[in-house]
């Protein structure tokens, strides 16, 4: 199983049991919804989820089997994690975490390669080291395509980012 990091329990909410969690995770989409599995803890204790709602920055669970704020804090400052098998992508999407270590390939030129990610205000960009480091924004015409076989992000034009 491989498991992949998208928070961490911030605090509780409520005395019913719900958990606060801050997640930058790109696909909240296809994991925060009822009858999903997170994995809490560097033990990885599988929890299914029972509800979920958004409350300012937070998501907002609670967990089958509990009902009382202290069953829960056992969860409080521990990460949460998903198991990527779960999250059932096509061959075509890609998690930030696996575009990290990719080759940028720009007109047929390999310009560096991607050393992480950092979010910037609502926008995402990808950390490029080559002969100088600089930023390409992940969604964004610069990036033609993601090729996940060959661990390559061909892009156009992008070495115009480079200062």
């Amino acid at each position: 199983m491989e498991y992949i990091w998208i928070g961490k329990i911030v605090n509780t909410h409520g005395i019913k049991g719900e958990l606060k969690i801050k997640s930058d995770f790109e696909r909240k989409d296809l994991v925060f919804k009822k009858g999903f599995n997170l994995y809490i803890g560097e033990d990885k204790k599988k929890e299914t989820i029972t509800s979920y709602r958004v409350h300012k920055d937070f998501d907002m669970v609670t967990f089958e089997g509990y009902r009382d704020i202290n069953e829960v804090l056992k969860y409080l400052k521990r990460n949460v994690y998903i198991n990527r098998d779960d999250l059932k992508l096509d061959d075509k999407e890609v998690l930030l975490e696996d575009i990290i270590g990719m080759k940028v390939e720009d007109n047929q030129e390999i310009i560096g390669k991607i050393k992480d990610y950092v979010y910037n205000n609502s926008n995402i960009l990808l950390v490029v080291s080559g002969e100088k480091n600089f930023y390409i924004p992940y969604k964004s015409n610069y990036i033609v395509k993601i090729d996940k076989e060959n661990k390559i992000v061909y892009t156009k034009n992008a070495r115009d980012l480079m200062l």
